[in-house]
């Protein structure tokens, strides 16, 4: 059995999702580095850093890195499950995979700990560094949505891995509005993957949706 490290309302929901579309058998404990108790020290043996989602596979190795997890999972499941039968899309896939880590949710860390990236400490400083970043974080998404395209979801007939992906990183930041505005074909997107049978149970137990 597979046991995933994670809290509501996170990233591991991606995770979640990627276990439950491969019929994989998982258990899920509660931790958050925000959240002491003994699921942060059991989280903290297995990853010193303790991310989450963290993941540890049935022979006890631990992944970490939501990006990689599902990319791990779509390798080990069956073909087409959660990433594309066809080489040119899989590649496809696993580009926006990366993508989103390395140019959407970098962004999300900089809008939660601005302090960290400017020696300015003042109010006025650390917002004007949130409203650069948001920004930035908008326009990402923008591009996300004109590279990607769905035929119907981006992973072809059913959502897949970096379905999962888009669709948990997009609910941060004032993404969704943003693209409602600006991207209104890939906002639609998003709420089908939502509310997919394949999703819809995670996001209810992560959003009460």
């Amino acid at each position: 059995m597979y046991t995933l490290y994670g809290s509501k309302g996170s990233g591991s929901a991606t995770a979640e999702m990627g276990l439950r579309a491969a019929g994989l058998e998982y258990r899920i404990v509660n931790a958050a580095s925000w959240e002491p108790g003994p699921g942060l020290d059991e989280l903290r043996k297995v990853n010193p850093l303790a991310q989450i989602p963290t993941l540890v596979l049935p022979d006890g190795s631990v992944m970490s890195e939501s990006a990689a997890i599902l990319i791990h999972l779509g390798l080990s499941a069956k073909p087409g499950v959660l990433l594309p039968k066809d080489d040119a899309a899989r590649a496809q896939a696993i580009r926006g995979l990366v993508y989103i880590p390395a140019n959407c949710y970098s962004c999300i860390t900089i809008l939660d700990y601005p302090d960290r990236f400017t020696s300015e400490q003042d109010k006025e400083s650390l917002d004007a560094v949130r409203a650069g970043t948001r920004a930035r974080l908008h326009r990402h998404w923008e591009i996300f949505a004109d590279t990607f395209q769905a035929t119907p979801f981006l992973n072809g007939a059913a959502p897949g891995a970096l379905d999962f992906l888009a669709v948990v990183v997009s609910k941060w930041a004032g993404a969704r509005a943003h693209l409602k505005e600006h991207r209104p074909q890939f906002a639609d997107l998003l709420q089908r993957i939502e509310a997919h049978e394949l999703v819809a149970p995670v996001f209810r137990a992560h959003w009460d949706a």
